[in-house]
């Protein structure tokens, strides 16, 4: 396995359990049906390990581009490498989410809100006002970027970074999710929500597109940030 392969198999491992999770909690007909919000804040969390733990050791598992990016601008991270590791990325994660649409199958059916079956595959906001829902993506992608420095910082026994990540995914999602869903990973949304608009997805209605561009613009905003504070006071 190459670091490109890896980025691949982990962002749709993080993908097929995150909006896996996110499925089971909201879709009609499911054992977890009405799970929680919870439930899938914690799903996500563990989802964010087990991904790192799967390829960190091959591709540094940054599973998502606003980190890829971050890294890059810091001199962490080889700007060759960036495409590849965001296209990676992207794909991966649009290839998880078309595995959560077939393990789902007749659930989409039985589902009868379109905004639902959308909310499987990517993010909207609780109330809808754009400055306030980009700065949600970018404050909590600050939150992501510059406390995952931090953490590296730090000496732990060996292999416990990745719960510490987890961790972190699971604060951002209960102390500031609420707002958007907390995207926070524009591969996690925008690939998902690609394949939201290509699947024959039964009475799936529309992709959103007009919203589609804040949890892009707004994790890759909030990873600069959190290198620009990161070198300034750490």
């Amino acid at each position: 396995m190459n670091t490109y392969s890896a980025e691949f198999f982990g962002t749709l491992l993080l993908i097929l359990l995150g909006d896996g999770v996110v499925a089971g909690a909201i879709l009609k007909g499911p054992k977890s049906e009405n799970a929680g919000w919870l439930t899938i804040v914690i799903g996500w969390g563990i989802a964010v390990t087990l991904s790192i733990y799967a390829v960190g050791k091959v591709s540094g598992a940054h599973l998502n581009p606003a980190i890829t990016l971050a890294l890059a601008v810091k001199g962490d991270f080889l700007w060759s490498d960036v495409p590849g590791y965001i296209l990676a990325q992207f794909a991966g994660a649009f290839t998880g989410s078309v595995l959560v649409w077939l393990h789902y199958g007749p659930h989409w059916k039985v589902t009868q809100d379109a905004d639902t079956k959308r909310s499987v595959f990517c993010t909207s906001p609780a109330i809808r006002q754009t400055g306030s829902n980009l700065f949600s993506e970018v404050l909590g992608t600050t939150v992501l970027v510059l406390v995952i420095l931090l953490i590296g910082q730090n000496e732990f026994t060996q292999g416990l970074n990745p719960i510490a990540v987890g961790m972190l995914i699971i604060a951002i999602g209960l102390s500031l999710g609420g707002t958007t869903g907390f995207a926070i990973n524009p591969a996690r949304d925008l690939g998902p929500r690609i394949a939201h608009f290509v699947l024959p997805i039964h009475g799936k209605g529309s992709s959103d597109w007009g919203y589609a561009w804040i949890p892009v613009v707004g994790p890759l905003v909030g990873g600069l940030i959190a290198v620009f504070i990161h070198g300034a006071f750490f």
